[in-house]
């Protein structure tokens, strides 16, 4: 009898879960890239193909910023900020941040971007010293009951992810407010630029936002999807469910499947011909002094840790490498961009000296450690990284 309950407990939790399985159909492949946000259209970009939107971006970015000076900024040095995806060790980027500001060295970026954990730092990495006490609380105080709701084995398997997001979009109403939507939208009429990642799954292909465009559009669903792409990017798939996107082609609705941008890098800021390309389409050299900036919220080297003979430890254990090979090779992916185009390059990660015990995911004292970790890195002047290790640049 109780098997027989018991059964039909998990039967009935089943039938519940996939009433909610209802999508619009994907936007077919060929019309992927004309794809387009209700009221939004220049929303987001494509740039692992064709660059010709991302390069009239760039043109328009730069047009605005003239407007702003009143005069041409070609002399006028450039510093770009990445923030790279890590989970909990996103408090190393909102240390640094801050450690930043307190030495008075912290630059003023005209580009920040952000994936995962670093799409939820991006905008008040954007919008500078007066948001750092923000991102130190969400950095440091957030357990893992805030971020993520947890759903049973039977609910999770059976929907779309083994929890949601619902606490994260509450965190997210608190602070990303209008006004914090009118803040972003005064910096990227000076020609500033935040851009956030997300990968569409249905195309396969990483997306990269124009959060300055929707933040400046006026439209009523403006700040909906500014919050839906940051929680887009920071979700797991598999581990909690994705974030639906309404879009159009041709006044016919979809609807695009997104997850977190670390499915394809774990940090970007931009392609590795952009600048040759740039300079074909405006016939001019890019004479500007740039100055890039990568925040690496890990470290360089996996972990040693003794693997259970078991398959979900197994498994769990190779996506985590997995995961952090992928971020290393993302690191020299930048750092030879750089190289290539004369960037100066500047990476901070979490160095071997950190040996803070990790309990578990979101621990407050391992948060609040590492965030000290990242400021004093940055208050008391220390060098940042010019390079990549030997073992990393021999990849």
């Amino acid at each position: 009898m109780k098997f027989f309950h018991r059964s039909k407990l998990i039967f009935t939790t089943f039938r519940k879960a996939c009433r909610y399985h209802f999508r619009l159909n994907a936007v077919p492949e060929e019309f992927t890239e004309y794809a387009t946000i209700p009221d939004i259209t220049n929303a987001r970009i494509w740039f692992d193909r064709d660059l010709s939107t991302f390069i009239q971006t760039i043109i328009q970015d730069d047009q605005r910023e003239k407007a702003s000076f009143g005069t041409s900024c070609d002399d006028f040095p450039v510093s770009v900020l990445a923030i790279s995806g890590g989970g909990d060790n996103g408090a190393f980027a909102a240390g640094v941040l801050g450690g930043l500001s307190a030495s008075g060295q912290r630059p003023y970026f005209k580009v920040v971007t952000g994936i995962s954990t670093g799409a939820l730092i991006a905008p008040f990495a954007f919008l500078g010293t007066p948001y750092d006490d923000i991102l130190q609380t969400v950095a440091t105080s957030v357990g893992p009951d805030k971020i993520f709701q947890h759903r049973n084995i039977f609910m999770g398997l059976a929907k779309d992810g083994m929890a949601n997001s619902k606490p994260l979009a509450k965190i997210l109403k608190q602070y990303i407010t209008p006004e914090i939507l009118n803040l972003v939208a005064k910096e990227y009429r000076k020609g500033r630029v935040l851009q956030i990642g997300t990968t569409d799954l249905d195309s396969g292909r990483q997306v990269i936002w124009n959060m300055g465009e929707i933040a400046s559009s006026n439209s009523p669903n403006a700040l909906e999807l500014f919050c839906k792409i940051i929680i887009a990017s920071a979700s797991i798939p598999g581990v909690v469910s994705p974030v639906m996107i309404d879009v159009e082609v041709n006044r016919k609705k979809y609807q695009e499947m997104h997850v977190d941008g670390g499915v394809v890098s774990q940090v970007f800021l931009y392609p590795a011909t952009l600048m040759e390309e740039l300079e074909r389409v405006t016939g001019k050299h890019l004479s500007r002094e740039v100055h890039m900036y990568v925040i690496r919220n890990g470290r360089l080297k996996s972990n040693w840790s003794e693997t259970k003979k078991r398959t979900l430890s197994i498994g769990g254990r190779a996506i985590n490498i997995l995961i952090q090979s992928q971020g290393i090779n993302d690191l020299l992916h930048l750092f030879q961009i750089a190289k290539q185009d004369n960037v100066d390059f500047n990476l901070a990660y979490i160095g071997e000296d950190f040996n803070v015990e990790h309990a578990q995911e979101f621990d407050r004292h391992y948060m609040q450690k590492l965030y000290e970790y990242g400021f004093n890195f940055a208050a008391t002047h220390q060098q940042w990284h010019k390079s990549l290790p030997k073992e990393v640049l021999m990849r």
